[in-house]
């Protein structure tokens, strides 16, 4: 028998070990990513009311206002509909309900949709994708930066009317190619997903008035899963003809007044209501990292099913008590911890009890009368919005989150009297109060049970709190982009900026922030400019004056570098107020200064110091230092030039941003260079002298070929030969040359527009070589000229902002979230897309449909099995 080596015995133990603990670790991760908490990071809705989006429904949630209405007469005539007596044939005991504005309305170019497809789309598809992009611009994501990303879309929707509305059988011969993929539940996400180019999952669910709430747990799912970064999910759900409103009276489901009266004595079943609404999600641990602005969290959810329920659709009161402690397990939350509860609550005498009962038996052991488990729903205030149900109430709780207020319960008479009040520990606030105070973060159960018998229950808390970053420094002068479609959305955007400026409470550089960052960028273009929010309010009507429609092609950028001259104190604003520009020219006088004898920033940034700057031995550090730093920063905000040239010192920070040579060795040259110039008798800071002695020229030579030196990485146009450099620019004789002149700048303009280069920003003090440029392309039409900076009225931020809006305006994709990546930036909200809708009139066989016989026939169900009634009667889950 072989004898196992001790010092290999004890290695092959330790690997072991090892192994076993990288293991447990693993273990340790994937239970963890299990239950990792989910971050609410924006809302879009439209429900009914004239609830446009989360603030005006948080402002009528919270005034208690009843959001119903008479049915209106673009969807059905009510009174052709409606007979008290719910056996009338072809007639609905209710005339009442919670109704959007028309939702014939779509903005059909703005999402590519063709009018013919646009008429023949599920008007329910069509409310998605608009909810949906607001709801990513409540985020403050620019929907435009999700494509080709990881990105799940998770739809509840229920509602089948538009089918079989489009597929009338009368209207056979109609049928046509887009109603197919308009009329598919598929499709409700699929446009979205490819609307927007996202590649995660995208699926539609249907588990009737639980679909929404089970789309958000999904969502949630598939998020911890990895399957995706970011999730959009949420429901829709439009009452488009009087069938199921019908279908729904007669099986005792639906109240007579149209109305929620949850928890009531005289709930008599739940009035339908009509709406959207969508969450934005993404991973806590990823929302904290990338700054989101996180509204809640999602701690835990679970789905179930009833199982065998005394009918169809009678709910289960004991897979409610199941799901509910199912999804506080998977969140790790005690009971105790839960303030309230956004109930399902349709407003039924026995399924409120089964309800409350349920509540009661998860919570009746952490909650006291003194301390109880407070309940209501957000039904009272619009009705049961069916798929879009759990969804709205989640929104609801989210904005009591936010404000720390739980609204009224509304509706609430006598007290239903099949709930044993006084023993449980339960209350219902009937006005608005204060969120209860707590050591630990606020924190509510939403429930959503669908008649199909899924349920659904989501534990939400409070955001977490985040302290904002110190500002050290502020940029004086702010700069708002705005962009559209088309010019007629454009001025709309304007005017809705004018007012929010007029009422916003956030500070204006947030304002800016999330409207340069957080918003997609079309070719209709405009940029305000002020210091605080009046400036910019009254900047904006110059900023639509100045708007143009940017090139359909992507803009090729020249870098310009100047050979001068530098003003005493050009910069010093840059230097005192952005951090990037900052460090750069730290950086680069740490390299220059032991060669000059004299700190290079008073050179530079002393107003006096016109005598200084008037010697080449500092004038042309100083100059490359300012051109570069400015050069960088451009890069650092996504300005990336497709060529450079430079002129003189310039032609040097030229071939440093191409990649010719380092920093370091190019400071020296030019610290070199400038003491070279300053020896010679009629030195000066930015026009040497023509005729240079074959010393200077020699010493300038054998400096450059001391350096290692590269072939250009961005295309470099010499001043020399007024071409493309070639591997001539690596050696010591070009430099000595370049020095001694003649420029051929304006050669060089022709061979940038051979590049195709239609914008050229100039980075010298001032702009001193864009004149010589411009001779040189005098023919061409459409180009944008740009100094960084200018020695007229602007002072440093002036220039630079103005030559930011001009890039801007020209169709250069800028990286916002650089722009102000020095600056302690939050996101607010802001006004969304101003959509130009038109008129696509829902698909209706027949305003009225022919009069049916008075006596009906009778439910084969119910014949066969009079003892278990098709419907519920009042224990209708919905």
């Amino acid at each position: 028998m072989t004898s196992i080596d001790p010092n290999e015995q004890r290695r092959l133990m330790a690997k072991a070990v090892q192994e076993l603990r990288e293991l447990r670790a693993r273990v340790r991760e994937l239970e963890a990513s299990q239950n990792a908490p989910i971050a609410i990071v924006g809302l879009g809705c439209r429900f009914p009311g004239g609830a446009e989006d989360p603030a005006s429904f948080w402002e009528l949630v919270l005034e208690g206002r009843d959001l119903t209405s008479e049915v209106p007469a673009s969807r059905w005539e009510a009174a052709d509909y409606y007979d008290p007596d719910r056996e009338a044939p072809g007639k609905m005991a209710t005339r009442r309900g919670g109704f959007l504005g028309s939702v014939d309305g779509f903005d059909a170019a703005f999402f590519g949709v063709s009018p013919p497809e646009a008429r023949d789309m599920d008007p329910q598809h069509r409310l998605l994708m608009e909810v949906t992009w607001e709801a990513l611009e409540h985020a403050a994501i620019a929907p435009d930066s999700l494509s080709g990303r990881a990105v799940g879309v998770f739809v509840g929707i229920c509602n089948t009317l538009h089918t079989s509305n489009v597929f009338d059988v009368s209207a056979i011969q109609r049928i046509n190619a887009h109603q197919g993929t308009g009329v598919a539940f598929s499709m409700a996400a699929g446009r979205i997903s490819h609307y927007l180019g996202v590649t995660g999952p995208s699926l539609a669910v249907d588990t009737a008035c639980s679909s929404s709430l089970v789309a958000i747990h999904l969502a949630c799912q598939s998020l911890r899963a990895g399957e995706c970064e970011l999730a959009l999910a949420g429901g829709v759900s439009l009452l488009l003809g009087p069938q199921l409103s019908v279908s729904f009276s007669k099986a005792r489901m639906l109240s007579g007044d149209g109305r929620c009266k949850t928890f009531s004595a005289d709930a008599d079943g739940y009035g339908r209501g009509e709406g959207c609404g969508v969450v934005v999600l993404r991973r806590l641990s990823d929302a904290l990292e990338r700054g989101e602005r996180v509204l809640a969290v999602v701690r835990g959810s679970a789905v179930n099913h009833d199982g065998p329920s005394s009918t169809l659709t009678a709910p289960n009161g004991h897979a409610q008590v199941k799901v509910i402690r199912a999804a506080l397990q998977q969140g790790g939350v005690d009971p105790a911890r839960v303030d309230y509860v956004e109930a399902h609550g349709t407003g039924t005498l026995v399924g409120d009890p089964i309800e409350v009962n349920a509540l009661a038996e998860v919570f009746g052991q952490s909650h006291t009368r003194q301390r109880p488990l407070l309940l209501g729903s957000v039904k009272t205030n619009i009705g049961h919005l069916e798929g879009a149900a759990g969804v709205s109430g989640l929104i609801k709780v989210v904005l009591a989150l936010q404000h720390k207020t739980i609204p009224p319960h509304l509706h609430l008479g006598e007290r239903n009297p099949h709930i044993p009040w006084g023993r449980l520990p339960v209350d219902i606030p009937t006005t608005a109060r204060p969120w209860p105070t707590s050591e630990v973060p606020s924190t509510v159960g939403v429930s959503s049970f669908g008649f199909s018998g899924t349920n659904v229950h989501v534990v939400v808390e409070e955001a977490p709190g985040v302290a904002r970053r110190e500002a050290h420094v502020e940029r004086p002068l702010h700069l708002l982009a705005f962009s559209a479609k088309s010019t007629g959305a454009l001025r709309a955007l304007a005017a809705v900026h004018q007012r929010r400026l007029s009422a916003h409470g956030a500070p204006v550089a947030d304002v800016c922030f999330t409207a340069n960052a957080g918003r997609a960028h079309f070719r209709h273009r405009a940029a305000a400019l002020g210091r605080t929010a009046e400036e910019l309010r009254e900047d904006l009507g110059r900023a639509l004056e100045e708007a143009a429609l940017s090139p359909p092609s992507i803009p090729r950028i020249a870098f310009l570098f100047t050979q001068g001259p530098l003003l005493p104190g050009r910069g010093r604003e840059l230097y005192e107020t952005q951090p990037t520009f900052r460090r750069l020219v730290d950086r680069c006088a740490e390299i220059v200064d032991p060669l000059l004898g004299r700190p290079i920033r008073e050179v530079m940034f002393d107003e006096r110091a016109d005598e200084t700057l008037g010697q080449a031995a500092f004038a042309q550090p100083a100059l490359f230092i300012l051109e570069y730093a400015l050069a960088e920063l451009w890069r650092a905000w996504g300005v990336k030039p497709t060529a450079v040239l430079g002129l003189g010192v310039g032609e040097y920070v030229a071939a440093c941003v191409a990649g010719v040579m380092t920093l370091d060795d190019a400071l020296r040259l030019v610290a070199a260079r400038g003491r070279s110039m300053q020896s010679l008798p009629a030195a000066g800071s930015g026009h040497p002298a023509r005729e240079l002695s074959a010393r200077i020229l020699d010493e300038l030579a054998r400096a450059a070929d001391a350096v290692r030196m590269r072939a250009p990485v961005v295309p470099l146009v010499s001043s020399v030969t007024g071409a493309m450099a070639d591997d001539a620019i690596t050696r010591g004789a070009y430099w000595a040359r370049q020095a001694r002149g003649p420029d051929r700048s304006a050669e060089g303009a022709r061979a940038l527009r051979d590049l195709g280069c239609d914008v050229f920003v100039e980075m010298g003090p001032e702009p001193t070589l864009i004149p010589v440029m411009q001779q040189g392309l005098t023919e061409v039409g459409g180009l944008r000229w740009v100094p960084s900076l200018s020695a007229g009225r602007d002072d440093d931020w002036g220039a630079l902002l103005r030559a930011v809006s001009t890039l801007y305006r020209a169709g250069v994709a800028l990286d916002w979230a650089g722009f102000d990546s020095d600056y302690p930036r939050r996101k607010v909200t802001l006004p969304t897309y101003p959509f130009e809708r038109k008129h696509y009139p829902a698909s209706v066989p027949a305003r009225r449909w022919p009069e049916p016989p008075r006596k009906p026939a009778p439910l084969a169900a119910a014949t066969e099995h009079p003892e278990q009634p098709v419907h519920g009667g009042s224990v209708v889950r919905d």
